[in-house]
């Protein structure tokens, strides 16, 4: 299945074996990942990578992960995308920190949650976004997402216990 979508200033397209280096930034970098989760191993950056680059459909059980690009330097940005489990699609998103508070995040996640409406008529989506990271959170209200549930010490990161703030949009 072919997925290529456009914003005014950015394209989306599916992760290929050339993007090992821009994902393992990604899940590597204190300043992306410290909200989100403690580093991985190389091993399981590895195993993460390799289940991105599957082809993905609709019926898929792993992620559609779409490399963010700058449309007019065409330099990567970020990764975005969802997986589909009981008909909601949980999304997710990561940033080079240079491209922190440009509004790539908000711009992307509102293009993708187009075509997955208008083409897969995936109407559930789902985000869960660790206690702090209010980034996220805000990328998550402008795209019409909705605070439902916040799970207290859901998580740890760096041993630290966190709150899940599970966010829901129905459209």
């Amino acid at each position: 299945m072919s997925v290529y979508i456009e914003t005014h200033r950015s394209q989306l397209r599916p992760i290929k074996a050339s993007d090992w280096e821009l994902f393992q930034r990604l899940l590597s970098e204190q300043e992306v990942i410290a909200l989100c989760f403690d580093r991985p191993s190389e091993t399981e950056i590895r195993e993460k990578f390799a289940s991105r680059l599957l082809p993905w459909t609709p019926n898929c059980q792993h992620w559609l992960c779409l490399v963010i690009l700058d449309k007019q330097s065409e330099q990567p940005i970020g990764i975005t995308g969802f997986a589909i489990e009981n008909g909601k699609a949980e999304v997710g998103y990561l940033l080079l920190p240079e491209f922190h508070g440009q509004q790539f995040g908000t711009e992307t996640l509102q293009a993708l949650l187009y075509w997955a409406t208008s083409t897969h008529n995936i109407n559930h989506f789902s985000a869960t976004v660790t206690e702090g990271n209010i980034a996220s959170e805000r990328v998550l209200i402008k795209c019409g997402f909705e605070l439902i549930e916040v799970i207290p010490d859901a998580y740890q990161i760096g041993g630290k216990p966190y709150a899940d703030k599970i966010y829901s949009l129905h459209k």
